[in-house]
């Protein structure tokens, strides 16, 4: 779930930014924030039982991080005439990576300490390919069917980690390719759209009616959220939607909200009719338009509400907070201090956000934005100590007995 902060759209080489564009290039978009602190709460609510088409959540981060990681790129692109892989690659590694280190080590000492031994067992078995970010293709390789709840993994959601890593490698390589000379934004604006159909018709073609955990999981089959999203970030669809009068954009991003929030509501899970035929293809798409017109009317009435302390704050948290809210939702009792339901769900939410909290405190923004040892050398040096101590956890925890323990999961919803 992409996790970049929130920068402005690039003002298109062919024509004058907006005011609005140029303003937001120059800061922080508060509403982008907003729409990702909406879409781990609809996650975060899904996982505990009560929305369930809260996952299409992930759905809007893989287009919220298409459309800021092209954006980034492309400014680069214009702005130097080429792009830093390396610098690139280094900085996703520094904003993704030590927080999910340390996620990783703390859920495996915690299911050690008081997770059931299947739990355990299964942890452990996962926690190399949460390592080399091949988290989802793990999952589908073993057939550990997303939605059966009977194989619940404490790093089950981790795999849109993988996947958004994995577009990381790639897409930057391609925007290299393509930005480069007269009309480069077209191009990268018509290998995103080209991609997005591809991956669409994968999703049709490969889309299994029992169990479609290959379509939902496969990176292939994923990318045309990701791809929508870098579409909205291009040079065609600013101008395009910069024609769009104010007044108007600032009504169809209402409008378009409001869908993405009713579709979470009224969506049934992978049963759904024609959501593996085009519905997922579909929700990605709306996000995408609503993406891109917001970044131009931040400031219109739609963008000030989701860009509000509350949804921006959550936001801000959400990588952490997707982070952490998994384990906690299955290491914390069936009942808590004598309740369950919402009122279990409120406790664990609790917990995550100050998990959350205390990572972004304490890992995240240290490593980011003050740390001058995570960079360079010192920075590689780092990362591998890092690696190493948490390989050193992983191999001093007990392997538990095949048959040992059993997960009780009547209680958990699949992740």
């Amino acid at each position: 779930m992409p996790f970049s902060r929130s920068p402005s759209r690039a003002p298109s080489p062919s024509r004058p930014a907006p005011a609005a564009g140029r303003a937001a290039a120059r800061g922080h978009l508060a509403p982008l924030d907003g729409l990702r602190g909406c879409a781990v709460a609809a996650v975060l609510l899904f996982h505990a039982g009560h929305v369930e088409g809260g996952f299409l959540g992930v759905d809007l981060f893989f287009v919220l991080s298409g459309f800021l990681i092209t954006g980034l790129l492309l400014r680069e692109a214009a702005g130097r005439g080429r792009i830093d892989l390396a610098a690139f690659w280094a900085r996703r590694a520094r904003r993704l990576l030590p927080a999910l280190a340390v996620m990783g080590v703390g859920t495996l000492l915690l299911a050690w300490a008081f997770g059931p031994p299947a739990l355990l067992r299964l942890a452990l078995d996962d926690a190399p390919w949460v390592a080399v970010q091949g988290t989802n293709w793990h999952f589908i390789a073993e057939q550990a069917g997303y939605w059966d709840a009977s194989d619940t993994r404490l790093f089950a959601h981790l795999w849109s980690i993988a996947v958004e890593w994995q577009f990381y490698l790639v897409w930057p390589l391609v925007v290299l390719a393509a930005a480069r000379g007269r009309g480069g934004e077209w191009r990268v604006a018509s290998l995103a759209a080209a991609g997005a159909l591809l991956s669409l018709a994968l999703m049709v073609g490969l889309a299994d009616p029992v169990d479609t955990t290959r379509v939902y999981e496969g990176t292939d089959t994923r990318a045309f959220s990701l791809l929508l999203g870098a579409l909205a970030a291009t040079a065609p669809i600013r101008d395009l939607c910069a024609r769009v009068p104010r007044p108007a954009a600032d009504v169809v991003v209402a409008l378009l909200g409001c869908g993405l929030v009713a579709s979470w509501v009224l969506t049934g899970g992978q049963s759904t009719p024609g959501l593996f035929r085009g519905g997922m293809f579909a929700h990605s798409l709306a996000a995408a338009v609503l993406i891109a017109l917001l970044a131009g009317v931040p400031d219109g009435r739609t963008g000030r509400l989701v860009g509000s302390a509350v949804p921006r704050r959550l936001g801000e948290l959400s990588y952490s907070l997707y982070l952490w809210h998994w384990p906690v939702y299955l290491l914390l009792p069936e009942v808590v201090f004598g309740i369950g339901g919402w009122g279990r769900t409120a406790v664990a939410i609790g917990l995550s956000l100050g998990a959350a909290v205390a990572a972004k405190r304490w890992v995240e923004d240290p490593v980011r934005f003050r740390a001058r040892w995570a960079t360079g050398r010192r920075g590689l040096l780092t990362l591998a100590a890092a690696a190493a101590v948490a390989a050193g956890v992983w191999a001093a925890i007990p392997q538990p007995h095949p048959g040992a323990g059993t997960v009780d999961v009547d209680r958990l919803m699949a992740p």
